[in-house]
Parts: C-alpha cells; sequence; structure tokens
C-alpha cells in the first residue's frame, strides 16, 4: 500500500505530504479515502437503482485491493471469479436445502437446512477456488451472504457481481494512476528464484 501512497503523490506532485508526515498517517489517510470511496460509489448505486450494490464482503475486498494489490487474492481474476464462485455456491445451496424462498436465516430462525446450506456453501467456495486457482478469501463471506438468505434472488446475484466488477475497476484505475503495476487480469508470476 505504502508504493501506491507515494506513487500517486509523485504524480498528484504531492512529494511534500509524503516526506512531512509518517508513513502511517498518510497510508491511514489512503485507506480512509478508498474505503470511503469505494462504498460511497456503491451506496450511490444502490440509492439511484434501489438494488443491493452495497454488502458485507466488499468491504474486505476493497481493504485487499487498496492494502495488498500485488497480491494473487487481489487480482481481477481472482476478485471476481472468487466472489462469482461464492455467489453461486451459495444460491446452489439454497436450492439443494429448499430456501430459495425461505426468510433470511438472520430474520427468522437457524434450522438445520440453513446450517446445511452454509456448511456446503464455504465447502464449495473454498474447494473450488483452491481448484480453480483463484483464491479471494471475502467470497467466503459472500457465499454465507447468499447461503443465509441475505441476498438470494437471482437478480441480486447479478447486481452483486456488478459491484463486484465496479470495485475492481477502481482498484485497477487507482493502482494503475499510482504507478503500480496492478495486474489487469491474471496475478503476475511469481519472481524466479
Amino acid at each position: 500500500m505504502a508504493a501506491i501512497v507515494f506513487g500517486l503523490a509523485g504524480r498528484l506532485r504531492m512529494d511534500a505530504l509524503t516526506q512531512r508526515h509518517s508513513s502511517t498517517t498518510v497510508l491511514g489517510l489512503f485507506a480512509f479515502v478508498n474505503g470511503v470511496i469505494a462504498i460511497a460509489i456503491m451506496a450511490a448505486a444502490a440509492l439511484v437503482t434501489g438494488d443491493p450494490f452495497v454488502f458485507p464482503s466488499l468491504g474486505p475486498t476493497a481493504f485487499l485491493l487498496f492494502y495488498t494489490p500485488m497480491l494473487p487474492a487481489s487480482s481481477p481474476r481472482n476478485t471476481i471469479f472468487g466472489h462469482a464462485i461464492g455467489a453461486g455456491a451459495g444460491y446452489l445451496s439454497l436450492v439443494v436445502f429448499g430456501l430459495t424462498d425461505a426468510a433470511p436465516a438472520l430474520a427468522s430462525e437457524v434450522t438445520g437446512g440453513r446450517v446445511g446450506a452454509a456448511a456446503l456453501s464455504l465447502g464449495l467456495t473454498s474447494g473450488l477456488m483452491v481448484w480453480a486457482k483463484v483464491p479471494h478469501p471475502p467470497a467466503g463471506a459472500t457465499t454465507l451472504i447468499v447461503s443465509l438468505g441475505i441476498l438470494r434472488d437471482p437478480e441480486h446475484l447479478v447486481v452483486l457481481m456488478v459491484a463486484v466488477a465496479l470495485l475492481v475497476g477502481q482498484g485497477l484505475v487507482i493502482n494503475r494512476l499510482a504507478g503500480i503495476p496492478y495486474p489487469l487480469w491474471r496475478p503476475a508470476p511469481p519472481p524466479p528464484t
């Protein structure tokens, strides 16, 4: 993240900011600003459309994209596929346990079916991300959001994926403006040893 902040400061001719203040202060400010911007964009889209563009797993995704952009888990490919796997596994689990029309677990009671759906969705998400080589830890939250019935309508899952794509786009723009070689799709290969 330091490279992002210092890269942006250099491009915007704000080197004095990074020289006058501790890196922790500047990095914290950067994280704060990007967190506000990321969720404000999604919240504005939700306000205008009435669709659920804001959901809990966007927070850790934003943190990964702006704090550790060069980790494989932060790449656009891993982020998009990870959340797609999570949403798909969550919905499949709802179908398997007959919960597509059930009230969310947080608004009703936790049943055996809901426990089974949550367990199956997280297991599927974890396994599929490993097998597909697209690890993205926040997708574990996405699958639970779906299997617990918080977002369960197929059209809401499409909105969820649009929100993920918008966040990845923001990450791409900010990181590239900062001079970080943030990947366009796949994570950068590890350096040869």
